[in-house]
């Protein structure tokens, strides 16, 4: 899937590929992981700054977790203070959730690409999202069926903010997607 959207006053793209894990090894996984799917979501932006820099933040339903939606941070941090998986410029997000605790095992995953607000000095701690999708995976036993990506809406991100803020109270959540240039 690609996904358009409008930042800082330039266009950019997210080529968003889900597939099946077919070769655990060559991404860190251990051999069960086999039959899970992987996502991959590369931006391409053309600017290169620190204005340009972008963020995903996912949040995940498991089946295993109660309350709903969490944040899903890359565990390799530990505990973070910023609601990031990965941040950078033209950040990839990288996903390839697996299991051999569970017989049946249910993941949601909506991700979002994110811009800091303001200007670099400005608003540090605001996070705008510019699109979402959403993907995941039903386990029964040996028999893994993902689906995705699908995108989603507005609405589905707004969904998230009172929760986000909860967990990150130094962050400010704008509401809706940006896709206009930022003002001065």
């Amino acid at each position: 899937m690609d996904l358009s959207y409008r930042w800082n006053d330039r266009e950019g793209s997210v080529k968003v590929e889900v597939r099946t894990n077919e070769d655990p090894a060559a991404l860190g996984c251990p051999d069960y992981a086999r039959g899970f799917p992987v996502c991959t979501d590369r931006v391409h932006h053309p600017a290169f700054g620190y204005e340009d820099m972008l963020g995903w933040i996912q949040l995940v339903e498991r089946s295993d977790l109660e309350g709903g939606f969490k944040i899903d941070a890359l565990a390799l941090l530990t505990e973070v203070t910023h609601p990031f998986a990965y941040f950078g410029v033209a950040p990839t997000l990288f996903d390839a959730p697996h299991t051999d605790e569970f017989e049946e095992w249910d993941f949601l995953a909506h991700s979002f690409l994110c811009a800091r607000g303001g200007r670099l000095h400005q608003w540090r701690f605001e996070v705008r999202a510019v699109l979402g999708f959403s993907w995941g995976f039903s386990k029964r036993s040996d028999q893994v069926e993902w689906f995705g990506p699908e995108q989603v809406t507005e609405a589905e991100w707004n969904g998230h903010l009172p929760y986000l803020q909860r967990e990150f109270e130094l962050w400010k959540f704008a509401p809706g997607f940006w896709q206009s240039p930022l003002d001065p």
